[in-house]
């Protein structure tokens, strides 16, 4: 059966007022070739304004609700591997989403994923821009729709680009209950701007052997990670960090001991943010 839910925002607005961005449609696709993966929904959220972007729904057993988290990849792009981690959250009683925000991918991360195709995701985008700010709240308006889904209890969670987009939208008055940032970029500027903004409970992973050669670059340097953190608490914010000695940039994705490692702490870092 094909399903199609259109999320429903009341936005209070009187006539005359300016136009608001069209709330997302959200529609159950096939699942795209070569991921057909058990236990898996496939989805596209689509708005006039943003395009149409695939997403892979894990749920866990029961009838919920259950908080939530949603997932954006890095500049790599999308992969098996952000289903693999949206699967593991659901073991842990959340429901993981994994979101195809754009495609395709590049870089030197490109050989650390099993690639999905994502026919008619917008473009690659800067993580600051207007454009990455709607669709990251098209997405977290669509995942609210969810059945089993608390609305309160919606995290927003990014690997590198995808961190980036997860900060600089929560720094721009986002709806995230709390955020989980893997291998993001912390320019001097932003750092300043997320130690006033950010209201919610942060948890960041970092490699401390970050570097290009992997896709990072001079932003994600573990010195600039220990920068955000440090400024952080100074603004007296919920902020806790995990940095892995040895790790690069893609560590999640290269080392199994690792991502195991981050889930663990993911499930925790959410049932403690999400009394």
């Amino acid at each position: 059966m094909r399903v199609v839910l259109t999320v429903l925002a009341l936005t209070g607005r009187s006539p005359g007022a300016a136009a608001q961005p069209r709330p997302p449609v959200v529609t159950e696709v096939p699942a795209p070739a070569g991921a057909d993966i058990a236990g898996v929904q496939w989805m596209k959220v689509a708005t006039p304004d943003v395009g149409a972007m695939l997403i892979a729904i894990a749920r866990p057993s029961g009838a919920g609700p259950f908080p939530a988290l949603l997932i954006l990849h890095g500049t790599h792009g999308f992969g098996r591997e952000y289903v693999r981690l949206a699967q593991a959250m659901a073991r842990n009683g959340i429901v993981g989403v994994a979101a195809c925000w754009f495609a395709p991918g590049s870089g030197e991360g490109m050989r650390f994923i099993t690639p999905i195709p994502c026919a008619g995701a917008p473009a690659m985008t800067a993580p600051s821009s207007p454009a990455a700010h709607g669709r990251v709240d098209a997405l977290l308006q669509a995942v609210r729709t969810l059945p089993g889904v608390r609305r309160d209890r919606v995290a927003l969670m990014g690997h590198s680009r995808g961190a980036g987009a997860a900060l600089y939208y929560q720094i721009g008055n986002g709806s995230a209950s709390a955020l989980v940032l893997n291998s993001a970029g912390y320019p001097d500027e932003t750092v300043a701007k997320a130690a006033s903004a950010v209201k919610v409970s942060v948890l960041l992973f970092h490699g401390v052997a970050d570097n290009p050669a992997d896709g990072g670059s001079e932003y994600t340097r573990v010195e600039a990670a220990r920068q955000f953190e440090a400024a952080m608490k100074r603004a007296g914010k919920s902020v806790e960090a995990k940095y892995y000695d040895g790790a690069s940039h893609n560590g999640l994705f290269s080392d199994a001991a690792q991502f195991d490692d981050e889930v663990r702490r993911i499930a925790a870092f959410l049932t403690r943010a999400h009394p």
